[in-house]
């Protein structure tokens, strides 16, 4: 009896450490402890519907947790990209079947915050400054970075030296050599444009642009385009996703991330409850499991950029002290008016 005893408890030790150590590894020295729970909430439906922004491979990876975590609960995951979630909350406001929403854009999120349950009881010195929400009606889960990004064996084909500067790429022999995704149809492509405005002024960046352009090889209609190209050997330069240019670099693509003086550009996104959700155990439940540990592993896994201060990157050939760019005033309002002004 004894010797089983010791067996149990040596399963059950080997369980907690490896249910700890996704956390461990991607944040060190942090407690992501959720709140303490109302007694009254509502016990009456155990059906919980989740609205994602993210990936089809991080969403089935998301179910694959949450239906092992909470045997007893419906959960479904919907995708929706992040502008049309957006939409959907702002048509429905508060009589909606969306329960939980991840993966929202920030600047969407601050327009739809007055259907959103508070969530400031959650502790937020756990993310670095950016990433804090004032108003405390979303939280913080993803940083989607970007960087211009070169094939080395174009470059050396067509004798050209690496750039150094956004201004080097502006030199003749880049002619047809630069792919960028159209920051209309791509959140990726209006990351560069906001970064460089931020940076510049909004005259010098749009007319850098205007001068840009006679060196793009094609807009892109999503923000895969540009890495697509450069791994195709089509492009020498790719105003591309940080995350897709290492996932390519690990595919054993011979690829460089460069950052400029002007840094990494980058867009915020987040995880929240639409206003009258939060009385429901079973919704909160899901969202302290989001807070505790969800969006720790999605770190780990999928996206390491920093969200979390103490935040530890463990992704092969995934750039470490990324030095990020001004994104200031990214509202939505702010992005419309600068897309009216864009002319490619």
């Amino acid at each position: 009896m004894k010797k089983v005893v010791t067996i149990l408890l040596a399963l059950l030790t080997a369980l907690l450490l490896m249910s700890c150590s996704m956390a461990e590894t991607a944040v060190s020295g942090i407690k992501f402890e959720p709140p303490v729970q109302a007694d009254n909430l509502d016990t009456s439906s155990n059906k919980v519907v989740i609205y994602s922004g993210a990936e089809e491979y991080r969403n089935e990876y998301f179910m694959k947790r949450l239906t092992e975590t909470f045997p007893d609960y419906e959960i479904v995951i919907e995708y929706m990209p992040t502008g049309n979630l957006a939409a959907k909350l702002a048509a429905e406001g508060t009589d909606t079947d969306m329960d939980i929403f991840y993966d929202l854009d920030f600047s969407y999120a601050g327009l739809v915050k007055q259907y959103l349950a508070d969530v400031s009881a959650y502790d937020q010195s756990v993310y670095v400054d950016d990433c804090k929400v004032e108003d405390a009606h979303y939280l913080a889960a993803t940083r989607n970075g970007g960087a211009v990004i070169v094939n080395p064996n174009v470059l050396a084909e067509k004798g050209i030296e690496e750039p150094t500067s956004y201004e080097d790429l502006l030199k003749p022999e880049f002619k047809g050599l630069i792919s960028m995704p159209s920051p209309k149809s791509s959140g990726t492509g209006y990351m560069f444009v906001k970064n460089l405005v931020n940076a510049w002024g909004e005259e010098k960046a749009f007319e850098y642009f205007d001068n840009l352009n006679e060196n793009i090889l094609q807009y892109t209609s999503s923000g895969s385009g540009p890495v697509n190209a450069l791994v195709q050997g089509e492009a020498a330069v790719g105003l591309g996703m940080t995350a897709q240019a290492v996932t390519a670099i690990n595919d054993g693509a011979n690829l460089k991330i460069l950052f400029f003086e002007e840094g990494s550009p980058y867009s915020l996104y987040g995880y929240a409850i639409p206003e009258g959700k939060q009385n429901r155990k079973a919704v909160v439940d899901v969202f302290d499991f989001f807070y505790s540990t969800l969006v720790l592993e999605d770190k780990e896994l999928y996206y390491p950029e920093q969200v979390f201060v103490n935040q530890v990157n463990n992704i092969a050939n995934y750039p470490k002290n990324i030095p990020y760019g001004d994104m200031n005033n990214n509202t939505t309002e702010e992005k419309s008016r600068l897309l009216d002004n864009w002319e490619y």
